[in-house]
């Protein structure tokens, strides 16, 4: 599809599932606050499926029961290969739209998942593929496993198990069975024979994309990730978020902080991006002595004048610094609100800043 972050078709006989890959910034996440579970989730799988999949008329409602334990068994499939958020900061969320289905849905959204999660350049661990394996018995002990179960298959002395993996290993098992018990001999048939079946969906996933792509589309929101010291991450917030606020009001960029200092802001504008991480990097900046700034008058005292040369920080020129003339008043020489070029004189023992004008003057 030509506007979203990512998509794929994945058709197998009569079954077919397109799935798409949104991708958000880090404050996207899903909480989740339930009598189960805390904290946050960052990749999710929807399934959803409709009447006329299965060629029938019906009602259209919310997500099944099954449609969401076909959403949930594809999203554990791909957990195991996502990068980690450190490598990949995105929230991720797949939506496989099932237009068809002769059985085995859910193990064709988690193909789509893959070969969408790929094209929309989320670096993926190895590509993952899934396949439903069946079984006819009968009560006397007869029994022979199928590859690839359909609907007209999964009846009485059969069975539904799904298992998806990669070339290397199994990502996640579903099984549910019309018999009274499985012997192990069916389950370790089912279990090999689906690992040739996987290879073989994988070889022909590679023909069409092998590994994903080296970018992401130019869709999708850009995430810039600044590494401070945790320290100053209340210089970034401000009083009430005053800060942050004011950043993302002035730039348009999402902004997400952690614990341990990182700065993620997100934005689909470069410009608005790179004055973001320019104002938190001045923020968070440590003032040496020697460097130069372009500074404006906030404040003037009789002993001289205040500038601010980066956010929150204001630095003095105290009146014998303005000029190499004699200064009377510094309001003689400045007002408020101008511009002015300063240089770092020093830092004292207490952490205040000199700042002196006519050190970029010519001396007379």
């Amino acid at each position: 599809l030509p506007r979203v972050h990512g998509s794929g078709m994945f058709m197998r006989g009569d079954t077919q599932v397109l799935s798409i890959v949104t991708l958000g910034s880090p404050g996207d996440v899903q909480l989740l606050d339930s009598m189960e579970e805390e904290g946050k989730k960052r990749y999710m799988h929807h399934y959803s499926d409709a009447p006329y999949t299965y060629g029938e008329a019906g009602f259209m409602r919310g997500p099944s029961r099954r449609a969401i334990g076909h959403g949930a068994l594809a999203e554990r499939a791909l957990m195991p290969v996502l990068p980690s958020e450190e490598d990949f900061p995105y929230t991720i969320i797949v939506s496989s739209q099932v237009l068809g289905s002769n059985g085995s849905s859910s193990m064709a959204s988690t193909c789509g998942s893959t070969i969408s999660l790929m094209a929309a350049g989320v670096p993926i661990a190895k590509p993952v593929a899934g396949i439903a394996m069946g079984l006819a018995s009968d009560e006397n002990g007869n029994w022979k496993v199928l590859t690839d179960l359909q609907d007209v298959e999964d009846g009485p002395g059969g069975m539904d198990f799904k298992i998806t993996g990669t070339k290397d290993g199994i990502t996640a098992v579903q099984m549910d069975t019309k018999t009274l018990g499985l012997t192990w001999d069916i389950v370790e048939e089912a279990v090999t024979k689906s690992g040739i079946a996987r290879a073989h969906i994988l070889e022909s996933m590679a023909s069409v994309i092998a590994e994903p792509r080296a970018d992401l589309s130019e869709h999708a929101p850009r995430i810039v990730t600044i590494k401070i010291d945790p320290e100053k991450i209340r210089d970034v917030i401000g009083p009430g978020g005053k800060v942050i606020n004011k950043i993302i009001e002035d730039t348009g960029v999402q902004m997400d902080i952690e614990q341990d200092g990182r700065v993620m802001i997100t934005s689909s504008d470069a410009e608005g991006m790179a004055e973001a991480v320019k104002i938190v990097e001045n923020i968070v900046k440590e003032v040496e002595a020697g460097e130069v700034y372009d500074g404006e008058v906030v404040r003037i005292e009789d002993f001289g004048a205040f500038v601010n040369i980066l956010p929150g920080k204001d630095g003095l020129v105290h009146v014998s610094e303005i000029a190499w003339a004699r200064t009377d008043k510094p309001s003689d020489a400045l007002k408020m609100g101008q511009k002015v070029k300063v240089k770092v004189k020093e830092i004292d023992n207490l952490g205040r800043v000199n700042l002196s004008i006519k050190a970029l003057l010519p001396k007379p």
